[in-house]
Formats: structure tokens, sequence, C-alpha cells
């Protein structure tokens, strides 16, 4: 009997990290949040955008607009130009909470976006 639970305690201490090392394989493998900005009317939609921090994201920028449009911000580094029409995927690495800007640097008058990293 000794004998057995020493077994049954030496399975499960070795097994413990494997399955802590495949729960994390699994939240590592989790799809990025795909999100979406498009660009109309002189403006981004949505102006603010509200995004999980501490993950990594993607945010598809969309210029729906006749004209060609830069999608920018130095606190994302981040920098593309759409021409009419475009469409881009922009990968972004995990962000920590705060308020993160972006704008379209063609245009001095365009409104000012922001990420909500919460």
């Amino acid at each position: 009997m000794l004998l057995a639970a020493r077994f049954a305690r030496r399975v499960l201490f070795s097994a413990g990290p494997l399955m802590l090392c495949a729960g994390l394989a699994t939240a590592a493998a989790a799809p990025a949040p795909s999100l979406q900005i498009s660009f109309d009317g002189h403006q981004f939609t949505p102006r603010t955008l509200a995004v999980p921090a501490h993950r990594p994201l993607v945010i598809k920028v969309i210029n729906a607009s006749g004209e060609t449009i830069e999608f920018e911000s130095f606190k994302l580094n981040r920098e593309v130009a759409l021409t009419p029409g475009e469409a881009v995927e922009v990968r972004l690495p995990a962000l920590r909470p705060g308020r993160y800007d972006f704008y379209d640097d063609f245009h001095d008058s365009v409104p000012t976006g922001y990420l909500l990293a919460k």
C-alpha cells in the first residue's frame, strides 16, 4: 500500500508540470483579437477603440474614402499608407494598459483616434 501511494504521488508531481506547460501552450496559441477601424468622411470610426491589454492583437484598417491616407502612431510604432478602398491588418504586440493615439499623417484636419488598452 505504501508503495502504491509513493507511485501515485510521483506520477502526480511529474504530470503536474506537464499539465501546466500544456495549459500555457494553449493560452499562447489563442488567436489574437481582431478589431476594425475604418476611415471615411475625414475621420476614423470608431475614434476610440477599446482593446484588451496584455494580449497581442490585429487591427484591420479600412480606407473607405476616395483619397490616400496614412494610419500612423508613434506610441504604437506603426505607419502605413492606404490607397482608396485598401484594407490592411496592423499587428500589434501586447499593450500595457493606457491610451495610444493614432492619426492620418496626410491630413492635419482629421481628428486623432485612440486605442484604449484595458
